[in-house]
């Protein structure tokens, strides 16, 4: 049985001989890589990837990749293909096809439908003087001197190859295309980045009767009243064209509280704090986070460029809405 110190060198060897395919391969990026970049770009169709066993796993992420940063894109496995799900493959498409060898006996049946539809071919093999490589418009050159099994037989170093020039491709489009951190999101919406960038202060605040707020002439009773119905730990203090003026939170009441104040006289106008910070209803919920943070409070009014008040929110609001 191996000692750890073993199993430890055995993983490291692997690691490091990828890492050092990974350094050739980035050599190898040229006019080839640039042409099928310019052939993807000019597409009016998707993307098609085919690849078959290990090759067609890489083809899954790749397309993926490329489908949710503004490239669309599919996969389509090559066996099937020959059954009739080369139909999915329309005239505007583009065909990405993964082959180590360049002689994958199921997508080389399918290249003269391919060829006849007159749908443009991109090569990502190891072989460039392979079947596959001669009757492509573009070879991406994904070869490697061995792979990381002992038997050079276990697709390893080859696959690795495979994937990066792929998120080489996608990313690169991605920049060519000005693909945003917003488009990103829009493609990823239930994702944590995407209710951080889609997610605005409008769609998340209260509104209506559900804000709560007092006018200027009431009670620091009333105003109490007013924060334990609404549930939001503040009120605010507005006049009489609903432009907010003041807030008093659920820290203004134990600052009262320690000085004494009585809290059936008291005017809510003489305990309140003025001039509150507030934020915008199209200001992202993200942004307000930050704001409420760096302030170090728990709720903000939203207000109008009047600075009448159109909604009222806290963290808990924020938490709720998956943004924090």
């Amino acid at each position: 049985m191996k000692s750890s110190a073993s199993y430890e060198q055995l993983g490291r060897e692997v690691i490091q001989l990828e890492a050092e395919a990974l350094q050739t391969l980035a050599k190898r990026v040229d006019g080839q890589f640039a042409e099928a970049c310019r052939l993807i770009l000019a597409c009016t169709g998707r993307v098609i990837v085919i690849g078959m066993g290990k090759s067609g796993h890489i083809g899954g992420k790749i397309a993926a990749t490329l489908a949710s940063t503004g490239t669309p894109s599919f996969f389509v496995h090559p066996g099937e293909a020959s059954h009739g799900d080369v139909g999915m493959i329309m005239t505007p498409d583009i065909v990405l096809a993964i082959s180590n060898s360049g002689e994958t006996e199921e997508i080389l049946t399918i290249l003269p439908i391919i060829k006849r539809m007159g749908v443009k071919l991109i090569a990502l093999t190891g072989g460039l003087q392979s079947s596959l490589a001669r009757q492509a418009d573009a070879v991406l050159n994904s070869g490697v001197e061995k792979e990381a099994c002992p038997h050079n037989l276990a697709p390893t170093a080859s696959t690795t190859a495979a994937l990066a020039i792929g998120d080489a491709l996608a990313v690169t489009l991605l920049k060519s295309r000005g693909f945003t951190r917003e488009d990103f999101a829009r493609a990823h919406p239930a994702g944590s980045l995407g209710r951080r960038l889609l997610l605005y202060v409008n769609d998340i605040m209260h509104t209506g009767t559900a804000i709560p707020q007092v006018a200027e002439g009431a009670s620091l009773r009333e105003a109490l009243l007013e924060m334990t119905g609404k549930g939001l730990g503040m009120t605010g203090v507005v006049d009489h064209q609903g432009r907010l003026v003041g807030i008093f939170t659920d820290g203004d009441l134990r600052r009262v509280l320690n000085r004494s104040v009585d809290v059936y006289s008291a005017k809510i106008t003489e305990v309140m704090t003025q001039n509150p910070k507030t934020t915008r209803a199209d200001r992202l919920a993200a942004e307000t986070v930050q704001l409420m943070r760096s302030l170090k409070i728990n709720g903000l009014f939203v207000v109008d460029e009047n600075n009448r008040v159109l909604g009222a929110l806290n963290m808990h609001d924020l938490f709720r809405a998956g943004v924090i």
